[in-house]
Formats: C-alpha cells, structure tokens, sequence
C-alpha cells in the first residue's frame, strides 16, 4: 500500500490531496473521504482504511484556501466554507480520481464524517460520477453554506445509493433529523439504509477523537465497506 499528498487543481490553485492506493496491478475503485471540521490531517487514518479494504482513497484538504500558517480554530474555518467551494473541492478530487493509473474511472464513491458526512449527501445530488455514498453523522442538512438550496432540498436529485450511521445520543445531526433524512429519501424513492447505534454521539467513528465510541466503530465498518463492496465491485 503507498500513500502520499497529491496536488489537485482547484480555481487555479493546488489543494492538497492525500491518496493512499492499495497494492493491486488492476485498476480498482476510488472513494473520497470528506474530512471533519477539525481539518484533513486528522482523517488521513480513514484514507488508510480505505485502501486496506482494496479502494484508492483521497482525502481532500477543503480548508486550502485558507493560508498555510493559519492559526483559526476549526469551527472559524468551518464557516468560511460554502457549499459552492465543497462543491468545487470535490468535483476536483473526483476528476482526479478519474485520471489516476490506480483507479477504475466508473466506479467512485464518497465517505465523509461530521460535515463530511453533509458533504456526502450534497455530493450525491451533484455529482453523478459518484456511485456511491456512506454518511457519518451529517449535521445542518437542511441549511444552505451560501447561496442555493441546502442538501436537503437536492434529495429529489440524489441519483445513488446513501448509506447513513448516526449516534443515538447526537445532537446535530438528532434522531429526529435521522427519520426526517429517512422519510424524505423513502418519499422520493431514493435507495437508502440508515443505521442507529446505541451509547454513542457525534464523532463516534473518529478516531481519537473524545467521542470515539469503539462498539459503535466496529459496527460501521463492516457495513460500510459491505456496501461499497457491492455497489462499486458488485460483490
């Protein structure tokens, strides 16, 4: 397995991107794995993850714009995003993706954790070269960052399959927001799976993170990669 940062382009300028491959002389799926509030570097874990489990991972680094020796704390630069700038950041890892000798350019799916988990359902609506996507406890989906309709309002356009994992004690995303999320999906026809998991809250799957929940974790993963398996291997 090798991983390494990666620079992709965005609006004229370099985001930093990291990308760990498994080892395979075939072309294998790719997933893009949308970071947490607290900034990239503290989901590189995840990217390693991914490609353990035979996927090309990238993790792209949504804060670039912000100066290299910014001292902001995380939710400062959390409410500099938009969702046209997520937007841009992703549809730029996924063209990269696209292009790269690793992986199978039809077959890329989307993972993402706290805000990267609302990143997941917004990116579902827009991209349709992703195929696949797994939310970890999206917050604020039913608020637009900026201009345009927040992601909630774009589940008419969902054009893949989500599968979603919520704390039971969360507040943001709540249990509520969870069925709200369900109903609307299940309303509009559009293929969903949603998991609930006792004694734990936001963050549950972050690795140290303070609310890492190690029952709630291990539950996740097989699930997730599961999907993934089948619905970008078809396995």
């Amino acid at each position: 397995m090798g991983s390494s940062w990666e620079n992709v382009k965005v609006d004229g300028a370099n985001m930093r991107t990291y990308v760990s491959a498994p080892e395979s002389s075939a072309k294998v799926p790719a997933i893009v794995i949308v970071q947490g509030q607290t900034g990239v570097d503290d989901f590189l874990q995840f990217a390693r993850l991914v490609a353990s489990e035979g996927f090309v991972g990238a993790a792209p680094d949504l804060y670039h714009r912000d100066p290299p020796d910014c001292k902001d704390d995380a939710p400062t630069r959390r409410m500099r995003l938009t969702d046209a700038t997520v937007i841009a950041d992703v549809n730029a890892t996924v063209a990269h993706l696209k292009s790269h000798p690793a992986v199978d350019p039809a077959r890329i799916g989307i993972v993402g954790f706290c805000m990267g988990g609302r990143a997941v359902y917004l990116m579902s609506a827009v991209n349709a070269d992703i195929k696949a996507g797994v939310m970890y406890y999206g917050g604020d989906t039913f608020h637009a960052w900026g201009v345009g309709p927040s992601p909630f309002e774009r589940t008419a356009q969902i054009h893949c399959p989500i599968m979603g994992h919520f704390g039971e004690d969360d507040k943001n995303p709540s249990p509520a927001d969870m069925s709200k999320l369900d109903a609307e999906m299940t309303r509009l026809g559009k293929a969903h799976e949603f998991y609930s998991y006792a004694n734990a809250a936001h963050a549950f799957a972050n690795f140290g993170s303070p609310g890492y929940r190690e029952h709630a974790a291990a539950a996740s993963w097989p699930r997730t990669f599961g999907f993934f398996r089948k619905e970008l291997k078809g396995i």
